[in-house]
């Protein structure tokens, strides 16, 4: 994935519009999540995130820190609110990002470790987030 956003990407992430999105089946912070950012640093809500540098048209962004608080997850897994659905975008797209928010209303079910009891369930077990960006005219 990191490599397809590389060639997406290109060194352009300040024109270009990319996003990785999808269940990573991990949170924010997990190695395996990290490694789809890119070049470390900048994060949303870090100090280098208003100073732009040499790494930025490479990085992608999780959205994750602009989900509301109280709303920060996707799955409910043995009681447990987890975060393992990303939306990831490019610099071009975080500097015009308005919302993100997860549809947790009503939340999902709690799930466990066996996934025999969810078969033929009628819903997914885990909540979409939802991402809007303002691009203009």
């Amino acid at each position: 994935m990191r490599a397809c956003a590389d060639r997406l990407l290109a060194g352009h992430g300040d024109e270009r519009a990319v996003v990785v999105l999808g269940d990573l089946n991990d949170v924010p912070l997990a190695a395996t999540t990290q490694i789809l950012l890119g070049p470390p640093g900048s994060e949303i809500g870090t100090a280098g995130y208003d100073r732009p540098d040499r790494g930025d048209p490479w990085r992608l962004w999780n959205l994750a820190p602009l989900i509301p608080e109280s709303r920060r997850y996707t799955r409910v897994f043995e009681g447990r609110r987890e975060l393992i659905d990303h939306v990831l975008a490019s610099r071009f797209l975080v500097t015009r990002t308005t919302t993100v928010d997860t549809a947790v209303d009503p939340p999902p079910q709690s799930i466990g470790p066996d996934p025999r009891l969810r078969r033929d369930a009628p819903a997914s077990d885990h909540a979409p987030v939802v991402a809007r960006f303002d691009l203009g005219d």
